[in-house]
């Protein structure tokens, strides 16, 4: 028996194209691996996560990268914010047999923010903040490279906090005047104190208060690479190798770090892959 679905979204416009419906993702996870199958969820598009499922012993691959295949034939995968070259995802079964295939990405558009009000010291660090900087990057490029075994990125994912949207995926940053990085996550205004969850299940690999940028940070791997930052929190009340159920209390939203206003930024990676949180949730209710 034979089995392939692509969920496949336009890449361009409003974000509301892209979205998975939650009954649909529901559905996938619970399907049964049949021999010689391999089902697709999720949009080949810039910041897009792809899910997959084939059958228990299947080996995937991405542009001849090998991925990491659960016991049950679950794996995944992610677009940056501006791929653009088609990529190849060979998957070979148990039995020998093989199904290749490329995956256009479809391109988006992206807003230009403009911040302005900024210290100067935060737009431009001095070298003191630099060393301080640098260290941040290091705890978090070393929370972020592992690839455990478990595969919470299977659930489907729920919103941290509930707000209003005040920053988007891919948007370019102007912070007083100057064009600085694109912002790589999804910003969910809301008042000092307003709880944060998990929006999936996973394991605490990093737990700061106190990072120059980012102020209180979490990061809570998902497995096989997939990640989550939350940014800006104002209290952690999780800690490094705590196992956390999908729903759970991490913390408050804050202002911390580098902002103008409180907010959580919450951030998706596939290892050093950003990830468009919106692609990954449905709607905020």
């Amino acid at each position: 028996m034979s089995l392939r679905r692509t969920a496949r979204r336009p890449g361009e416009g409003r974000l509301g194209a892209l979205l998975i419906a939650a009954t649909a993702w529901a559905f996938l996870w619970s399907v049964p691996a049949y021999a010689a199958t391999l089902i697709l969820d999720g949009a080949p598009v810039q910041g897009g996560l792809v899910r997959g499922l084939a059958e228990p012993g299947a080996r995937a691959f991405l542009n001849d990268q090998e991925l990491r295949v659960s016991a049950d034939g679950r794996f995944v995968f992610g677009f940056g914010r501006d791929d653009t070259a088609p990529v190849a995802l060979r998957v070979r079964f148990a039995d020998g047999q093989e199904e290749a295939r490329t995956l256009e990405i479809a391109r988006r558009t992206y807003d230009v923010q403009r911040i302005n009000g900024l210290p100067p010291r935060q737009v431009t660090p001095n070298a003191e903040d630099l060393a301080r900087i640098r260290k941040d990057n290091g705890e978090i490029g070393a929370a972020r490279a592992n690839d455990f075994a478990e595969t919470w990125f299977a659930q489907d994912f729920i919103w941290p906090a509930q707000g209003p949207i005040s920053g988007v995926y891919g948007s370019q940053r102007v912070l007083n005047g100057e064009p600085r990085r694109p912002h790589f996550g999804v910003d969910i205004a809301g008042p000092v104190g307003t709880p944060v969850v998990a929006p999936a299940a996973g394991r605490v690999t990093l737990a700061a208060t106190d990072h120059y940028y980012t102020g209180g940070t979490i990061i809570l791997d998902h497995g096989h690479g997939v990640s989550s930052a939350f940014l800006h929190m104002n209290t952690v009340t999780v800690r490094v190798g705590d196992v956390v159920a999908q729903g759970a209390p991490l913390g408050t939203i804050g202002a911390t770090g580098r902002v103008t206003g409180a907010h959580l930024d919450w951030r998706i990676n596939w290892f050093n892959v950003r990830i468009d949180p919106q692609t990954v949730v449905g709607p905020m209710e």
